[in-house]
């Protein structure tokens, strides 16, 4: 035999075989072999790892996909178009945002109806108010052609517009005459008109609201009288065929925008009549989303829709801050919802808002009460109606996240409470109380330490005339002095607002209606 003779075994290998048997024994056995089991339970805990970080991975993908493409969806206008002379920030964690149908017939909205060419024009516009408490809100329609004073709007050229007076309110969307219309000059005439800060703007074409309609499965509503094409159309010679049978049914897509829009054949004729159908459909539109669940699986499909036909501010030019400001609103419930419109009576061909009452209206709103003048769960306003008094300063101040020590710096007694009362409406969280090793304090002093300026200037803000000390420790102090003491304590407190007239509050229409009731409306 030719080749080469076998390599002799290494002292290794050979150890390695004869410790074989034993091996094979206790396989026999039914024992477990040393060591590679512990190797396969390793093993498949690392691929048990692998996999979950994967799904991981592959579900945060996903994720991030759905938001950039929703995000990608939305448009937003230009804030250089909002005034430069503002109200106060609203207070606290109430909102206000700004709801803006536009009839334009630009792209796909041709196919829907609207206004005669390309410019954007608001067929209906909402101001809803939510409060601090997040469990109540109203939603205040302004009437198209309500006469109002239009403050200076920025034109598309960069140049800025006179005031208009005793015009139209739904001209100011068209101010410039723009396909997107402009939101920001209907933003800046609410806020003159209210006295409000607007928060958000939402401005919703056809296309969009048609798609939210049907996102959520049709939205249910209810008519006194069979509806004809003539309804739609009242230049039509004949009454044409049926489009709604009398009673409850759903519409979804176009159908649904017809009913949203539809004005003759059914109650009085009138826009004002229309609003409030539009106001009982929001509702209505509310609670079918309420009722699926504010879930991925009802809130995607329906951003998705909504999103491709959203323009919105800023401040909500994402998919994920429109979603989160959704979500923040899932907690209100239907009977805690209100429409209401704006007091008015007619002029001539249009509408004029009636004062005083359209002004109690207001100021209800700024106080952050309720139509039936109570203050919600979380009273987080300032004083309505009136000018910042002398301890609150800057009434709009909000210390979220600021935690404040409180000392009394005088021998008046119980100003350190007091002090904490004024802090804590201001959303401050006051660590404690005590009286100060001093007692003299002519003036309030604001302590504070490396990196805690901006919370203490916050702070001085409410104290006219605090003075600012730095110290050594990580904390805010605030040393009430004789100058708050002098101020009289009722000063520290909000003004209630008079109460709605009940001839306004009356006429309001909680979301929680059923959807045959009052159908004398519009």
């Amino acid at each position: 035999m030719t080749g080469q003779p076998p390599a002799p075994e290494s002292p290794d290998r050979r150890r390695g075989h004869r410790g074989a048997a034993p091996e094979r024994s206790r396989r026999r056995r039914g024992e477990r072999p040393r060591g590679r089991g512990r190797a396969r339970a390793r093993s498949r805990k690392k691929l048990f790892w692998v996999i979950g970080a994967s799904v991981a991975a592959l579900a945060v993908a996903a994720g991030t996909t759905v938001y950039l493409r929703l995000s990608s969806n939305i448009d937003t206008f230009d804030g250089a178009g909002l005034s430069h002379q503002r109200p106060d920030d609203t207070p606290g964690d109430a909102q206000n945002v700004l709801l803006i149908g536009s009839d334009s017939r630009s792209g796909d909205n041709a196919s829907l109806g609207g206004g005669k060419d390309a410019v954007g024009r608001s067929d209906t516009t909402i101001l809803l108010h939510v409060y601090a408490d997040h469990r109540h809100a109203v939603g205040v329609s302004i009437p198209r052609d309500s006469l109002v004073d239009i403050p200076p709007c920025r034109l598309p050229d960069g140049s800025w517009t006179p005031t208009r007076s005793n015009a139209m309110f739904n001209s100011a969307f068209s101010m410039g005459s723009t396909v997107e219309g402009n939101p920001a000059c209907t933003q800046n005439t609410v806020e003159s008109l209210t006295g409000l800060r607007v928060d958000h703007t939402v401005v919703v074409n056809f296309e969009g609201f048609s798609a939210m309609t049907s996102a959520v499965g049709g939205v249910p509503v209810c008519l006194p009288n069979d509806i004809y094409q003539n309804d739609l159309n009242p230049h039509r010679a004949t009454p044409g065929e049926l489009i709604y049978r009398k009673g409850e049914q759903k519409v979804s897509g176009k159908a649904a925008l017809d009913y949203v829009r539809l004005r003759h054949g059914i109650g009085d004729g009138s826009d004002i009549g229309r609003t409030k159908r539009q106001q009982a459909f929001i509702s209505s539109l509310i609670g079918q989303v309420k009722k699926k669940g504010f879930s991925p699986t009802t809130l995607l499909p329906l951003a998705n829709a909504a999103t491709k036909s959203l323009t919105v501010d800023p401040g909500l030019g994402s998919a994920s801050k429109l979603l989160s400001f959704a979500m923040s609103l899932k907690s209100i419930d239907l009977a805690n919802i209100q429409f209401i419109t704006t007091p008015w009576r007619y002029e001539g061909a249009r509408v004029a808002l009636q004062h005083p009452d359209v002004d109690a209206l207001w100021a209800t709103l700024k106080a952050d009460r309720t139509l039936d003048g109570q203050e919600t769960d979380k009273k987080k306003t300032k004083k309505a109606g009136a000018s910042p008094s002398p301890t609150t300063g800057a009434a709009a101040v909000d210390g979220a996240g600021v935690t404040v020590a409180v000392y009394n710096g005088t021998t008046t007694t119980g100003l350190a409470a007091r002090a904490t009362t004024l802090l804590r409406a201001h959303q401050f969280t006051v660590t404690g109380t005590a009286t100060a090793g001093s007692q003299n304090h002519a003036t309030t002093v604001v302590q504070y330490g490396p990196g805690f300026e901006a919370g203490a200037q916050k702070l001085a803000e409410l104290f006219p005339g605090a003075q600012l000390q730095q110290l050594d420790g990580v904390q805010i102090n605030l040393i009430a002095g004789q100058d708050y003491a002098a101020v009289p304590a009722a000063s520290d407190a909000p003004e209630a607002p008079a109460p709605l007239p009940s001839k306004v509050s009356s006429q309001a229409r909680s979301a929680d209606r059923g959807i045959c009731e009052d159908l004398s409306y519009g």
